[in-house]
């Protein structure tokens, strides 16, 4: 199924045009025609089963045959992640974590973040076009770069975990999750969380995590997060 977006859509909406760019993609590139069948997802749980009444490359209209409905899970990932030096790795990460199966992104800014101006117009897009491609109703949120310190210390529901290096006690992941409940998940720039800031995070109640015996990549650790939980929660 190749899944289109449009989140102007809902369940009462009959009929839609696609903007412009949209519409070309559609008839120029992919060769649709008037009686061809489009799946088109709003990104807060439905999917759209849909025909093409009209195949313009300027204005492509579709009329909406059926609304299908999709429950969020009994659970929710919110990746708190550190960005990366490299831009692209960052994205790599949206990409994958989107694939997953993530629900809440956090850009933190770290004491020893490298980057600490964002710009998300290009995430956007990357969670969009991730969300289409693995097939998914519902678009992850992404919410705007904070201080590490004003994270924490605003209220969560569920589970709370740090992965950080120190040589400390920690428990593995797998092993830390109660399955059907919310999870957050801190996980720091290359230069790791300061010891200040894991002290701070514990003491609001965050549980230190491992990810393994190596060590990660700041994407990579988010992505094996990321999977640990929905790989639980199935």
């Amino acid at each position: 199924m190749q899944l289109f977006y449009a989140p102007e859509i809902g369940p009462e909406t009959t009929a839609f045009v696609f903007d412009k760019e949209e519409s070309k993609h559609i008839v120029k590139v992919l060769r649709k025609t008037e009686g061809t069948i489009l799946y088109i997802t709003n990104g807060q749980g439905f999917i759209f089963t849909s025909e093409i009444t009209q195949a313009s490359e300027k204005k492509c209209i579709v009329e909406i045959k059926k609304a299908d409905f999709f429950a969020k899970r009994n659970y929710r990932v919110h990746l708190a992640v550190a960005p990366t030096k490299m831009n692209d790795r960052y994205e790599w990460f949206l990409e994958k974590a989107t694939e997953i199966g993530v629900d809440e992104i956090t850009p933190v800014i770290c004491d020893h973040s490298e980057r600490k101006i964002i710009k998300t117009d290009r995430f956007d897009k990357i969670l969009i076009s991730a969300m289409k491609q693995s097939n998914q109703p519902y678009l992850p949120v992404l919410h705007p770069a904070v201080k590490l310190s004003d994270f924490i210390s605003t209220d969560m529901e569920g589970q709370k975990f740090i992965a950080h290096c120190e040589e400390t006690s920690k428990t593995e992941l797998k092993d830390l999750i109660d399955p059907g409940t919310n999870y957050t998940l801190l996980i720091g720039p290359e230069g790791d969380f300061s010891h200040n800031e894991i002290s701070q995070a514990i003491a609001r109640g965050f549980k230190p995590a491992a990810l393994g015996t190596t060590r990660l990549r700041t994407e990579t650790a988010a992505i094996v997060g990321c999977h640990t939980f929905v790989i639980k929660n199935d």
